[in-house]
């Protein structure tokens, strides 16, 4: 059964900045029911690949295909525990190493939920969400990046 809970997913250009981030936790303080709220920001990495520094990601999705996505592990979370809201934003274009490229939100009445649904949120987009990342290599070069 949907929760008829909006949707909560969406793509943003580019990087996912600080001001968004605060905004977005500002934005619930209205809601006196949440206890607890936890977040996972994913940043993009400077690795070393074959000697070459990773500059950054350029991410590219079926943007339709993904929202479905998106939508499916929203309503699994909320059907399999006690939130109160769910947010989920990730880049699309470049993003700069240093720079956030997922931002994934939960809030709920207690916190042990939130470490739980933050966990399972998580492991199943890296798995199922169709977003791709182009590992942009200091040398112009680039390398299609695996998700683990």
């Amino acid at each position: 059964m949907e929760n008829n809970k909006p949707k909560k997913t969406s793509f943003v250009e580019g990087p996912i900045s600080a001001d968004f981030i605060g905004n977005s936790i500002a934005k619930h303080q209205s809601k006196t029911s949440i206890g607890a709220h936890n977040i996972f920001l994913g940043q993009v990495r400077a690795d070393v690949i074959e000697g070459k520094k990773v500059v950054a990601i350029e991410y590219t999705a079926y943007e339709a295909m993904a929202d479905t996505v998106f939508h499916e592990i929203r309503e699994a979370a909320f059907a399999k525990y006690d939130l109160i809201c769910l947010h989920i934003y990730h880049s699309l274009g470049v993003v700069k190493a240093g720079e956030i490229c997922l931002f994934v939100f939960v809030s709920a009445p207690r916190r042990k939920v939130t470490f739980e649904a933050l966990e399972f949120l998580v492991e199943t987009i890296k798995a199922k969400v169709p977003v791709f990342g182009k590992e942009l290599l200091e040398d112009d070069s680039y390398i299609w990046k695996k998700n683990t």
